[in-house]
């Protein structure tokens, strides 16, 4: 697979690429130089399961705040870099364990020259972010609109920009909101270099909107064994980011760990709010790392059938419920004490397995 062939990069004590595990990215979306509300936010998503995180960096401010940021968290910090260079330096300089920059937006070669000269003294990773809606004049022209060949080549032109001032340390991303774009234009950069990639779907949309063009267009990239690290880009909190990403990656077996949540779809056997039981059973169980199937199911007549390959789940009934362990009924407790049964299964669960 090609993932397993990329070049290793480190960023912060984390790595990418060389077949290592993909890691699951996010973007805070506080003022960066309002360094309790960043540290706070990053915080709830590194318990979360983020793995690597990225701040705006807008001015010197955000650029100064870095260093107090990363003396507080645990997960390498990117800084994210759009038109000027001196902050791409300055992040360096604070602390940052990779930035991100479009070289084509900070001036010319020679501020690009300054940007890396500051990530070589550091061994700092450059990741060349090139979106679809940033497409050069010259290339929409050429390809005739906005396609996948001509993002492709946008990022590598910047790529040998960099590789021309002798670094290498690279990470590169191309990202569209265009779902088919996006797929085709990194299956056209996976033959194309070897540097690691990291994968999303830009401006996808909201929480519903963003998850389903996220989890079909990441999902196709990485089956195909391409991609090392992701972000799910969502319009909302960005911790909702990281349970999909987590979801993402488990569905694909590229990830294990973490309680699975199955649930039926409800029908007129229905007799409790399977819905909202269901929604906290998923808030529930981020707590646990425990690698195991839990199921959710509406009712007492097929819960325990279509419930036998979970490790353990709970049904439904009138005023009651089941607990059930792979297929088989343990006991019957009131409706209103099965989420605390659950719970306190999970809480022993080296002991009652």
């Amino acid at each position: 697979m090609y993932r397993e062939h990329t070049k290793v990069i480190q960023i912060g004590d984390r790595v990418i690429g060389g077949g290592n595990p993909v890691l699951i990215q996010s973007m805070t979306n506080t003022k960066t130089d309002d360094v309790t509300a960043t540290i706070n936010q990053i915080k709830r998503l590194e318990q979360a399961g983020c793995e690597i995180v990225r701040c705006t960096v807008p001015g010197i401010e955000a650029a100064k705040a870095l260093a107090q940021i990363k003396k507080e968290i645990t997960i390498p910090l990117v800084a994210d870099i759009h038109f000027d260079y001196k902050m791409a330096i300055a992040a360096i300089e604070n602390g940052a364990d990779k930035i991100r920059i479009n070289p084509g937006n900070i001036g010319g070669r020679e501020k690009v020259s300054e940007v890396v000269k500051a990530a070589r003294e550091r061994m700092i990773p450059i990741r060349v972010g090139v979106n679809s809606g940033s497409l050069e004049k010259e290339l929409i022209e050429r390809y005739h609109g906005v396609t996948a060949e001509g993002i492709v080549e946008s990022a590598l032109d910047k790529v040998h920009m960099i590789e021309d001032f002798g670094y290498d340390n690279i990470v590169i991303s191309i990202k569209s909101s265009d779902v088919t774009m996006c797929v085709k234009a990194h299956e056209i950069l996976a033959d194309k270099t070897q540097y690691p990639l990291h994968v999303g779907i830009t401006e996808s949309g909201t929480v519903m909107s963003g998850n389903i063009k996220s989890a079909v267009g990441l999902g196709i990239i990485l089956y195909q064994g391409i991609g090392d690290t992701i972000r799910v880009s969502l319009t909302g909190d960005p911790v909702e980011e990281i349970k999909s990403a987590k979801l993402i990656l488990r569905a694909l077996g590229l990830r294990t760990g973490g309680i699975e949540v199955v649930s039926c779809p409800t029908c007129g056997r229905t007799n409790i709010d399977l819905i909202g039981l269901a929604n906290q059973v998923e808030t529930m169980v981020q707590g646990y790392d425990l690698d195991i199937k839990v199921a959710v199911m509406g009712c007492a007549v097929n819960g325990p059938g279509e419930a036998k390959e979970a490790d353990i789940g709970i049904a439904g009934g009138i005023g009651e419920g089941l607990l059930i362990k792979k297929g088989e009924i343990v006991k019957k407790v009131p409706e209103h004490a099965l989420l605390d049964t659950l719970k306190y299964e999970l809480d022993h669960w080296e002991k009652t397995k």
